[in-house]
This record gives structure tokens, C-alpha cells and sequence, in this order.
């Protein structure tokens, strides 16, 4: 999320820039269980930045920019869930007590240790409503009246949506299918990593489709074959970084580990191809907090970064 050099940044642009870098991680936990990806998740808040910029001039000085970016993450989401003809809408029961905030019981605390300890992708088997609620109050801490303001329900809607969501996400997690099973990669991002491993950079620009496309995170999109051959040019002159295969989400992806002795990869890339060559780079290397809660499955027969590398 970058201002343009012709139109430089007011004093309110410069808060919601500052707000960005700080709030990121907390709004993609937040979209990321909401969209049951942390792919998609980090395409929300991509998209959330990117509208409230636009529409930054337009809202009240003293409105509270946190509250409104998750009202602007919640409707993109809610937007893209309903296109994907995902959402199960559920009528509201009689709302249950849900404990006081204040007073924490140890039930309180079990429930909302399991819903942070659940599977980033279970969530989408919640109506959405009881997702966001469930999310917004045992995942992100926030208060019952926060929650009510940022979906515009009453207190009462929220508990008896919160009460509904908790018991349902736990017969989910009770039936929950085991992790799935490592799968080989594909022959192209195979040849990619042994490249990458290697250091052939002009290897690895061989691969590119001459209309490739690159996003990094809040960095302008580049594309075309010499634009983007300078991400190699820059992985070229930094510290040497290690990639293996990987599975997430139903997606084939590229763990990458900055530190040999690391058990949990540093950041994730993420490629398509078209007729053998790579069309599209996604590198998360400026947003690491996506792998936070992925659903990583190493490819079967993956060395470890600080194990022998093929020659």
C-alpha cells in the first residue's frame, strides 16, 4: 500500500498507513479464518487497505480506524464468500449466557484456546456469522460490544450467535479427518526449488512466460519477463535462503527457511504455470505472518534446509 508521488500523503493517510503495518497481522487472523485460507485471507486484507485508501477522504475525522477497517474486511469477505455461493445463513436461537469478560471462567478459557488452536480451515464449516463472531471474541480477544458494533447486531444476536458457533465449531474439531497425507510436488516447481537451491538465476528466468506477474505484498505489481527477472536479481545479492515443495490448502506452494536450523519455514511463495512456464509469483516475504497459522504439509522425501541439498 503505497501513496502516489503526485498526490502526497494528508495527515489522515499517514495515520491509516502507520495503522497498516500494526494491524495487518491482526486483521489477516481475523479474514484468513473468515475465508478458510490464509491465501485468500491475505487477498482480503490486500484488498482492505487498497479500498480504504480510496475512500479514506470520505469518512469522518473522528471516526475510529480500526473498527472501520474491520468493518471493510468483514464486508470484502462476506462479498467473496457469497460469490463462491459458500455461505449458510442459520436463524438465531434464544441467546445462552456467555461468561463475563471480567470474570473469566475456565470453560470461558477452554473455548477460547480451542477455537485459537483450530484449524484455519474448519472455520469455513461455520455459518458466517457465527464465524465472525466466534473469531472477532476467542481468536482476537474483542469485547461483546465491539463485536455487536463492527457486524451491527445487538449484544444479545452476538451471544447467541457466540454460543451456537463455539458448540459447533467443537463437534467439528471432534470429527476433524486426520492431516493429510504429504504429496510429491509437480515436475516444474521440483526443477524450480533444485534452480533456486543452486542459485541458477538465469535458470530460473528461463521459466518465465513473457507476460509473467509478480506481487510482493504492498510493492507495485510488476510485470512482463524483464520486469520480474529482477526478483531473482535480488534474492541474487541477499543472504542465501533454502525452498522445499509444499502442499497448502490444496495449493502446491514453496516453503522458504531463512534460518538452516529453523523447524518452521520463514515465509511461502506461491507460482503458477501455464504450458510450462511460470505465469504468476505471489512471495510472501514481507507479510510472514500468512504462514503463522498455514496448514503447511511438506512434499514427501523433502530434505531439511540444514540436511544434504541436492547438488
Amino acid at each position: 500500500m503505497s501513496e502516489s508521488p503526485s498526490s502526497p500523503p494528508t495527515a489522515r493517510h499517514a495515520q491509516l498507513l502507520a495503522l497498516a503495518g500494526e494491524l495487518r497481522p491482526e486483521l489477516h487472523r481475523y479474514c484468513a479464518r473468515l475465508m478458510g485460507s490464509v491465501i485468500d485471507g491475505e487477498d482480503v486484507v490486500q484488498d482492505t487497505f487498497a479500498r480504504a485508501l480510496v475512500a479514506l477522504d470520505e469518512v469522518r475525522e473522528d471516526t475510529p480506524l480500526r473498527a472501520w477497517l474491520f468493518r471493510i474486511a468483514h464486508n470484502r469477505a462476506l462479498d467473496l464468500l457469497r460469490s463462491r455461493a459458500i455461505r449458510a445463513a442459520e436463524p438465531i436461537e434464544a441467546a445462552h449466557e456467555v461468561a463475563d469478560p471480567e470474570s473469566p471462567d475456565p470453560v470461558e478459557a477452554l473455548m477460547r484456546r480451542e477455537a485459537v488452536e483450530t484449524a484455519v480451515s474448519r472455520f469455513a464449516e461455520l455459518p458466517t456469522v457465527q464465524r465472525s463472531v466466534v473469531i472477532l471474541k476467542d481468536v482476537l480477544d474483542q469485547s461483546l460490544e465491539e463485536i455487536a458494533a463492527t457486524l451491527d447486531l445487538t449484544v444479545n444476536a452476538v451471544k447467541a450467535h457466540l454460543a451456537r458457533g463455539r458448540a459447533r465449531l467443537k463437534a467439528i474439531n471432534a470429527q476433524a479427518p486426520a492431516r493429510p497425507a504429504p504429496r510429491p510436488p509437480s515436475p516444474a516447481v521440483a526443477h524450480y526449488v533444485a534452480l533456486f537451491n543452486r542459485r541458477d538465476w538465469d535458470g530460473l528466468r528461463a521459466m518465465l512466460a513473457d507476460d509473467v506477474r509478480l506481487i510482493q505484498s504492498t510493492y507495485p505489481l510488476r510485470a512482463g519477463a524483464g520486469d520480474v527477472s529482477m526478483f531473482f536479481g535480488i534474492y541474487s545479492r541477499s543472504a542465501p535462503v533454502r525452498v522445499a515443495p509444499a502442499w497448502l490448502e490444496g495449493r502446491e506452494v514453496i516453503a522458504v527457511w531463512e534460518e538452516p536450523e529453523a523447524v518452521k519455514p520463514s515465509y511461502l511463495m506461491w507460482l503458477e504455470w501455464t504450458d510450462g512456464r511460470i505465469s504468476f509469483i505471489r512471495d510472501y516475504k514481507y507479510v510472514r505472518y500468512v504462514i503463522d497459522d498455514a496448514e503447511l504439509v511438506l512434499a514427501p522425501g523433502t530434505a531439511p534446509p540444514s540436511g544434504p541439498q541436492p547438488a
